[in-house]
């Protein structure tokens, strides 16, 4: 199980490439802090080993934690400083997900005899087959493909054809909308009255329900990724007179980081109010003599918060006490739960959705909506959303007598 902050053993592997005692580079596969060597074949007409400074790691397999090495020469290696700069470049939330797709898809290889690097378009396509077989959602199955594909560009191989797999992967949504499955997910928009059910239901004066209302309110009244909520520091909020000025310094739209600021006025109502209820969460963190640092942050169930000076809490995550994204999705389905809400479709994105599914239906046009939120441009995501709510708001049937 994850703790509150989100952390954890992952469900798949990490792998990563660490350099070797007699200073060559040597795929190691970690597993719950264990390491064993790679021992998989090096791809025909790999060059034999050479030796490579203890502080480098092939260039490649920095974008790809999960991609077996093969052994490069002095050219095609980068310092572990440059490799840090070339990962961090990638959202780890993408780097996350292509590692445990690229570690799934060499396990099933190793089963079925197949070689994973490189792959054939036959092997790609069977392997799109297998994962329909278990009713993987088509989402999951398009990113395992470009995972894949991901896997090998690093490694200076050409990616397996796709046109064998897609065709796959099309037959299959067709199979799931005939048994009536959707072939995509979307997270259930948060109403405005259910976010004040929500935050009666977190009005308790514990610290982890103060924490708890700020995020849900907050995240909603900027319309935030998950990512950016989690992000956020100390420092990245400031009150003004009108409500609240949020600097988000990256997002997924944003990988220049050249950052946004948001404006997020005060709410009708205290406990809705992100003004009112960051004011509260500032007070408490600053009687405990937290002046900087994430702004959400762990608290275990004796109210102890994480990231304070002289605090132990309970739990594990890291020292400073921030939260992650999926730590924040936990908090919305808790406390919708504890609100008695249905919480079927609900996730971390429904803050998103709900901020911009409440203020066009207040009445707020789509320009300054995709603004607000960091949509890029004629967003097919937002979009969406605003259909769900012209749907009802501008039904070429009402007024139609009948």
């Amino acid at each position: 199980m994850t703790g509150d902050d989100g952390t954890g053993v992952s469900a798949s592997a990490d792998v990563s490439v660490r350099p070797a005692a007699d200073g060559r580079s040597a795929p190691e596969r970690v597993v719950r802090g264990k390491t064993a060597p790679e021992t998989g074949a090096a791809p025909p007409g790999a060059a034999p080993s050479a030796a490579m400074p203890p502080d480098t790691v092939p260039s490649g397999a920095v974008l790809l934690d999960a991609v077996p090495s093969r052994v490069m020469p002095p050219d095609a290696v980068v310092s572990a400083s440059t490799a840090a700069r070339i990962a961090a470049s990638v959202p780890e939330a993408t780097r996350r997900a292509y590692a445990g797709d690229w570690n799934r898809f060499t396990a099933w290889c190793g089963r079925s005899g197949r070689t994973a690097l490189p792959a054939t378009a036959e092997t790609l396509a069977e392997y799109v087959s297998v994962l329909a077989d278990e009713g993987k959602a088509p989402a999951t199955i398009t990113r395992a493909i470009a995972g894949i594909r991901t896997a090998h560009r690093v490694s200076g191989l050409t990616p397996p054809d796709t046109t064998a797999a897609r065709a796959v992967r099309r037959a299959y949504r067709g199979e799931r909308a005939a048994a009536g499955l959707p072939n995509q997910r979307q997270a259930a928009a948060l109403a405005v009255a259910h976010l004040r059910r929500i935050a009666a239901a977190l009005d308790t004066g514990a610290p982890a329900d103060l924490r708890d209302r700020l995020a849900v309110v907050l995240g909603w009244a900027m319309m935030a990724r998950r990512s950016e909520l989690a992000g956020l520091d100390l420092a990245d909020v400031t009150e003004v007179e009108q409500g609240l000025v949020v600097t988000v310094r990256r997002s997924k739209t944003d990988q220049a980081a050249t950052g946004r600021q948001v404006a997020v006025p005060y709410g009708s109502d205290p406990l809705t109010c992100p003004v009112r209820t960051l004011r509260a969460w500032r007070e408490l963190l600053a009687a405990h003599g937290a002046v900087t640092g994430p702004l959400l942050r762990r608290v275990d169930r004796h109210g102890a918060v994480a990231g304070v000076p002289g605090a132990t809490p309970s739990g594990r995550g890291p020292a400073d006490g921030r939260l992650t994204g999926y730590a924040i999705g936990r908090i919305l389905v808790r406390a919708a739960h504890r609100a008695g809400l249905a919480v079927d479709g609900l996730s971390a994105h429904s803050l998103r959705a709900g901020g911009a599914t409440g203020a066009y239906t207040a009445g707020a046009d789509l320009v300054s909506i995709g603004r607000h939120g960091g949509w890029r441009d004629g967003s097919a995501e937002l979009l969406k959303y605003i259909r769900d709510v012209d749907r009802w708001k501008h039904n070429p049937m009402h007024g139609s007598g009948l």
